[in-house]
């Protein structure tokens, strides 16, 4: 390990600093209030801290779906990501550096395999179209074993945005950060286990473990009051200056409960997505947050159409308590009356709703669902008249997504990267299966004629360090569109009932859907 300056590791006193500051400007913007609406009115939970005094609450979630909808819609379950050579001044010729290329992109799949990527991506849009952003955290696991000399995997967590700080707010770009703050709420016998085991090999700063006692949530989590044996642990990452690698520290409020590291990565071990930037802010917007006041217009419409109901819409009965003492509405009951029956009661009828009413409500339904792009057409809902106009408007449906399926893609990629990077520090050297080129036809012993052949045999990771490949993303079909469901769509044949149209109509409808 490469001795470095003090200068260069921040103390415990500094670190405390910055997370306050990161808080500070969390809160600031607004952070932990909007990510608690939005996850609420996401969930369904849209009357939380409204004072209802009995009246009717109605919720028409118009958010699950539509976020659903989109997440599948940018998502694939036929993730491939590959290493790809690049041409350099490598004495390496071309043959092995496409094996070692094909060696890494074994492990790329053995990563996503293992730690279910494709179901963490989806997590992870998911969080960012709720709460503006998403995390995806990197760290190596020496403990898993693999059937290798050296043990241990790398292993994806999805990390609340909440609990990730930048050093730098005004910049989204990660691998440019100062530093990265990361905290987690663990319970305090198993942080102290942890602070034992440091202090064995020389690694923890806290005199007395027993001070490790439970804390307060920063971010105002309202399950934290129900557990009173939470400890905030905080992992801070920082770009050493002269060393130029990634070097990590672990602390609670009471003291290092880690000293600092090297991990020797080049590259901060995550990635991070907005749905939508925010000019100079490390923190998106939700795909949420802009649509707030659309869901609570739709909600009160509904609450003030239901009280309407209840008390307006049902006949009521009036009569002459002089001469009716107490009105009976049982079936077949006889009422006494003295004198003429003329004039004893009268039934007033139930006032009638508006139907303006209803076709407001159904508008702003609609309308909130186009601008998401959540349309009638690519939800499924409208009749598939024509089906190359079905499949031509999902796909225009489909376009506003684009962007942010691209920036799902780069984070991916930029996954595999930090991946290298892990491996080349990490793995060692491990066992490999690896293809090789044969000798020509002819040539082969004992008359074989195989073009390659398939070997088991060592390769060490650090190498990989003085290689320089590229990252390429191969995405097939997602779940919700694919060019085979499109197919069966137009082979659906017209519905008999509607005549076909005339000549002309029929060629312009070829044209528009060419």
């Amino acid at each position: 390990m490469a001795r470095v300056s003090k200068y260069n590791i921040p103390t415990h006193e500094q670190i405390m600093k910055n997370f306050d500051k990161c808080c500070a400007f969390n809160e600031h913007i607004g952070l932990f209030d909007q990510v608690m609406v939005n996850e609420n009115f996401f969930i369904g939970n849209q009357w939380e801290g409204v004072e209802a005094n009995g009246l009717p609450t109605p919720t028409y979630n118009m958010f699950k779906r539509v976020v659903n909808f989109q997440v599948s819609t940018i998502t694939s379950d036929n993730l491939v990501i590959r290493a790809i050579p690049m041409a350099s001044t490598s004495k390496l010729k071309m043959k092995e550096l496409e094996r070692i290329a094909d060696i890494v992109s074994q492990q790329f799949a053995a990563i996503v395999k293992r730690n279910r990527i494709v179901e963490k991506n989806r997590e992870f849009l998911r969080n960012a179209a709720v709460t503006g952003d998403g995390c995806m955290h990197f760290y190596f696991d020496p403990n898993i074993e693999n059937g290798q000399d050296v043990k241990g995997e790398i292993v994806a967590e999805i990390i609340d945005n909440l609990r990730v700080m930048f050093g730098n707010p005004n910049c989204r770009d990660v691998q440019s950060q100062p530093y990265i703050i990361l905290y987690r709420r663990e319970i305090d016998e198993e942080v102290k286990y942890r602070a034992e085991q440091y202090k064995k090999a020389g690694f923890c700063k806290i005199d007395d473990i027993g001070s490790i006692k439970p804390d307060s949530e920063k971010f105002q989590n309202k399950y934290d009051s129900y557990t009173d044996d939470k400890v905030t642990v905080i992992t801070y990452y920082f770009r050493n200056r002269e060393t130029k690698t990634i070097w990590c520290i672990e602390a609670t409020e009471q003291g290092i409960l880690r000293k600092a590291y090297d991990t020797e990565y080049t590259l901060y071990p995550l990635v991070w997505i907005n749905w939508d930037y925010i000019r100079d802010c490390y923190h998106g917007q939700a795909m949420v947050t802009g649509l707030l006041p659309n869901q609570k217009f739709i909600n009160k419409m509904f609450a003030l159409v239901s009280i309407s109901q209840l008390t307006t819409s049902f006949p009521k009965i009036i009569y002459d308590s002089t001469r009716i003492r107490k009105w009976d509405g049982g079936v077949g009951t006889a009422v006494g009356v003295q004198g003429n029956v003329n004039d004893v009661a009268k039934v007033i009828e139930g006032a009638n709703l508006s139907p303006q009413i209803a076709q407001f409500i159904e508008m702003a339904f609609d309308k909130t669902h186009s601008l998401l792009g959540a349309s009638d057409v690519a939800m499924g809902d409208s009749r598939p008249d024509n089906t190359s106009a079905i499949i031509a408007l999902q796909r225009a449906a489909n376009t506003p997504m684009e962007l942010t399926k691209q920036n799902d893609h780069q984070c991916l990629e930029d996954a595999g990267r930090i991946w290298i990077d892990m491996m080349s520090v990490r793995y060692g050297t491990r066992v490999v299966e690896t293809t090789m080129d044969m000798d020509e036809i002819g040539e082969q012993p004992l008359g074989m004629e195989l073009p390659k052949q398939t070997f088991i045999q060592p390769f060490d990771f650090s190498s990989l360090k003085d290689i320089h490949l590229t990252i390429e993303q191969e995405v097939g079909a997602s779940a919700y569109w694919s060019e085979m469901a499109s197919m069966q769509t137009l082979e659906i044949s017209p519905s008999p009932v509607e005549p076909s149209p005339p000549r002309a109509a029929r060629r312009s409808i070829a044209v528009a859907s060419m």
